[in-house]
């Protein structure tokens, strides 16, 4: 699928300086650079729903130990 994306001078130095650096297509260092954004929203919702139920489970114990 197609898809054009407008650039300005800073975004293009920086595509030209990480593709260079890294061997890449500029096309495949937007690839990679959304698709790792993607994993870390995917990551930090994981986390932050763990967390949620391990204060639940563990809340009264951690307020305990936080007031020793």
């Amino acid at each position: 699928m197609a898809m054009t994306l407008r650039t300005d001078d800073e975004l293009e130095r920086a595509l030209r300086v990480l593709a260079e650096a890294e061997g890449l297509s500029r096309q495949e260092v937007v690839r990679r650079a959304v698709l790792e954004r993607y994993e870390r929203a995917g990551h930090r919702a994981r986390v932050d729903e763990s967390s949620g139920r391990m204060i639940e489970r563990w809340g009264d114990v951690l307020d305990r130990l936080g007031s020793v």
